[in-house]
């Protein structure tokens, strides 16, 4: 429970459903925290439900927080979000959960969970295609599938809007959760700065080695980021590469962020048995639209993904994610590696 909205109905619609609901809160190294356990608490109260608050800050900051700062650092973008669901919330958490003799874990996340006739089950996308995170859920084994329930999944966030008023839960939930939490509002160079992280000037360069400026830190910067450069000219300049080993900000001009072909390494797959070349659709960041493409087997652990279509600003250290229709088949991250370096197999 994180006393949102969407956590607040889905307990409510279990109790409904005459589930022994308890809710779980994680105490994590965000501030406010007091503030956020009172509103949980009132929540759990209106329910009538058992709340259990359960401490992860050490871990959480092990696993994500240094995920976080250690991907930036070593020139990529990371995705703490989908670390976190993997890690966190459906794995430390969710085996504390089953130890204090829960059956089922329950989550608000716009998802949907289907259980295939040889036993296997899948992740799908939510039908409310606005509020889909099936993105962030990617990285989920069968086994914590078995054992969780997506009851929003089915639902638009407007409907579950309408079901908290009916609920009387309007005025009692808090606001929704953010994306990065740990952020709080902050900028990532605040944040880095609060670590003891300092500025690392270095030089921008264009894509023919010319030095053409200076950033103060790669952190501060994301493939295809436009603002904040300072480079005056004719076009807009956009970031291209993070080169962390030279601590150079590499820029080009909006075409040469276009590219039809990726490499990607740390491929899980749902099913086993993947026909190689394997064709669907790969969803690159969060709020991208999927688009076509066939995936093959490189060499060394890596894969390559060839779209139909050329895709803009595709960002190493983010997560690329593979469904066939409505279905998640895969994820993998993507890499800085050229596809000419690696064979197709």
């Amino acid at each position: 429970m994180s006393g949102g909205v969407d956590s607040s109905v889905t307990a409510s619609l279990l109790r409904q459903k005459g589930f022994a609901v308890h809710g779980f809160f994680m105490l994590l190294p965000l501030p406010g925290a007091e503030k956020h356990i009172k509103r949980v608490q009132s929540v759990a109260d209106h329910l009538s439900i058992p709340l259990h608050c359960i401490d992860m800050k050490e871990f959480f900051s092990r696993t994500v927080i240094d995920y976080f700062i250690r991907t930036y650092r070593n020139g990529y973008t990371p995705n703490p979000c989908i670390i976190c669901n993997q890690q966190i919330k459906f794995g430390t958490l969710m085996n504390i959960i089953r130890n204090e003799g829960m059956e089922k874990m329950a989550t608000g996340h716009y998802a949907r969970i289907k259980k295939m006739s040889d036993g296997n089950f899948i992740l799908q996308r939510g039908c409310d295609p606005k509020k889909d995170q099936s993105y962030f859920l990617c990285r989920l084994a069968a086994e914590q599938l078995e054992n969780l329930i997506l009851p929003l999944g089915d639902l638009t966030k407007e409907e579950v809007y309408d079901l908290a008023a009916e609920l009387n839960l309007s005025g009692i939930h808090g606001p929704e959760s953010q994306d990065i939490c740990f952020l709080a509002g902050e900028t990532i160079s605040t944040f880095f700065a609060k670590q003891g992280i300092g500025d690392s000037p270095g030089d921008i360069i264009s894509t023919k080695g010319t030095v053409i400026g200076q950033h103060r830190g790669l952190w501060r910067h994301t493939v295809g980021q436009r603002r904040g450069l300072g480079l005056p000219d004719a076009t807009p300049w956009y970031v291209k590469q993070l080169d962390a080993e030279n601590n150079r900000l590499v820029v080009c001009k909006n075409d040469a962020l276009f590219t039809r072909k990726i490499v990607i390494r740390d491929v899980l797959w749902t099913d086993p048995a993947v026909p190689t070349p394997w064709q669907g659709y790969v969803q690159i960041r969060g709020r991208h639209k999927a688009s076509p493409a066939k995936i093959v087997a490189g060499g060394n652990g890596l894969w390559i993904i060839t779209f139909e279509t050329r895709q803009r600003a595709v960002t190493p250290g983010q997560f690329a994610v593979f469904y066939r229709e409505d279905s998640v088949a895969g994820s993998g991250i993507i890499t800085d590696h050229v596809v000419g370096e690696v064979t197709a197999q």
